[in-house]
C-alpha cells in the first residue's frame, strides 16, 4: 500500500523544482517582452502625434488659400472660428497624444514665425519630443520646422 500511495503522490502536482523552472522561464520572456512593447507604444505614440501636426497643418493651410489668410489667434484648446471643418478629422480641442493642448499660433514674431500649430504644457518629456523631431525636422528642438518654445512646442508653417 505504501508503494501505490507514493505513486498517486507523483501523479498529483508539480515539484517545487518545476515551478521555479516554470516561474524562472516566465520571468525571462516577461523581462524580453515588456521593453519591446514599452518601445512600440512610444512609436505608435509619437506617429499619432506626427499624423495630428501634419493633419492640423494641411487644414490650416486650406483654411488660408480658401480664405486668403490664416484665422486669428485662440487659447489653447480651442479651435479659431471657421475652423471646424477644416479639423473634421482630428479632435483639436481634447488633449494631445503627448498632453498638453493643441494651440493655434499666429503673429509669434517673438518666435520667429507667423504662422504654427503649437502644443501648450505637454506632460511628455523633452527626450520624446527629440525623437519626434528626428522623425519629421532636424533633430534640434532650437532650428528647424519644429521648435520647442515656452510652454511647449511648436510645427512653424509660415516663418
Amino acid at each position: 500500500m505504501n508503494i501505490s500511495h507514493l505513486k498517486r503522490r507523483k501523479t498529483k502536482g508539480f515539484t517545487l523544482t518545476e515551478l521555479m523552472i516554470a516561474v524562472s522561464i516566465i520571468g525571462l520572456v516577461s523581462a524580453i517582452i515588456i521593453p519591446s512593447f514599452v518601445r512600440a507604444r512610444l512609436r505608435a505614440t509619437n506617429a499619432t502625434f506626427v499624423a495630428n501636426v501634419k493633419e492640423a497643418a494641411n487644414a490650416f493651410e486650406m483654411y488660408a488659400w480658401e480664405k486668403r489668410g490664416y484665422p486669428a489667434n485662440t487659447s489653447p484648446g480651442v479651435a479659431p472660428n471657421g475652423m471646424d471643418e477644416y479639423l473634421v478629422r482630428m479632435r483639436w480641442t481634447e488633449m494631445t497624444p503627448l498632453g498638453g493642448q493643441w494651440n493655434w499660433d499666429r503673429d509669434k514674431a517673438a518666435y520667429g514665425y507667423k504662422a504654427g500649430i503649437g502644443v501648450f504644457n505637454p506632460s511628455a518629456p523633452v527626450e520624446q519630443f527629440i525623437l519626434i523631431d528626428e522623425m519629421i525636422d532636424d533633430g534640434d528642438l532650437s532650428s528647424g520646422y519644429f521648435r520647442s518654445r515656452p510652454n511647449g512646442y511648436v510645427w512653424i508653417i509660415e516663418q
